[in-house]
């Protein structure tokens, strides 16, 4: 069964040479050009990743993403931007992006990110070993419902959160490499993908400051440590 991808794009250009090389790659592809119209597109569409710009008219990448995220809070999404600031890719992971791909690039990448974040969700689902809840300290992480539950509130993981976090509870009061986490969750370990990983590491530290006998340590020039007291 082909994957589909729910591509949004408004450069009508770029998203026609985007949409005919994605359908040659095998995939079932819906372009939408207007923000305002994708919550509908889902009505007749459900997609197994998202392929969205952020520069949209009527509405804005990153409200669409949040939108998105409420009703398919595991549908994983890839921002595809001319945005370059740092502040901008923080912004897409805080709102649900799932990985952020720079205006000019390459179909070749593009395709690769969307491949693998495909056989991240799919390694996610058919997983029996990562689906059991995990008790950590005053919390519980559900890897099948991407869950963080807290002593006051429940935290709704997106697809790299998960993927992050699941690696590092896996592994727990050991060093995880960061080299290995970059090339298991991201398939590589460049600048880029890099600073991504901080992004997540202070969003899930912020996750966990509610318990103090739990710290999420850097260990310079080796990786993390995801330490329970």
């Amino acid at each position: 069964m082909k994957k589909k991808i729910l591509y949004i794009e408004d450069e009508p250009f770029l998203g026609k040479i985007v949409h005919e090389t994605l359908q040659k790659q095998g995939f079932e592809v819906m372009l939408v050009a207007d923000g305002s119209k994708v919550m509908q597109s889902f009505n007749a569409f459900t997609p197994d990743i998202c392929v969205l710009d952020i520069m949209l008219p009527n509405v804005d990448g990153y409200t669409l993403c949040a939108e998105i995220k409420k009703r398919f809070p595991l549908l994983p999404i890839i921002f595809l931007t001319a945005k370059a600031e740092t502040a901008d890719l923080v912004k897409g992971f805080e709102v649900g992006g799932s990985d952020y791909i720079r205006k000019p690039f390459s179909m070749e990448e593009l395709i690769v990110r969307i491949n693998n974040m495909l056989s991240i969700l799919a390694k996610a689902k058919n997983s029996k070993d990562n689906n059991s809840d995990r008790t950590l300290g005053k919390y519980i992480y559900s890897p099948l419902r991407y869950e963080l539950i807290s002593p006051t509130k429940t935290i709704k993981l997106s697809q790299r959160e998960h993927e992050v976090l699941n690696l590092l509870t896996a592994s727990l009061n050991q060093t995880v490499d960061r080299r290995f986490l970059l090339k298991t969750v991201w398939g590589d370990d460049s600048f880029f993908n890099s600073r991504t990983l901080d992004v997540y590491i202070r969003k899930l530290r912020d996750y966990f400051s509610e318990d103090t006998n739990i710290e999420l340590i850097t260990l310079k020039g080796k990786g993390y440590l995801f330490l329970i007291r």
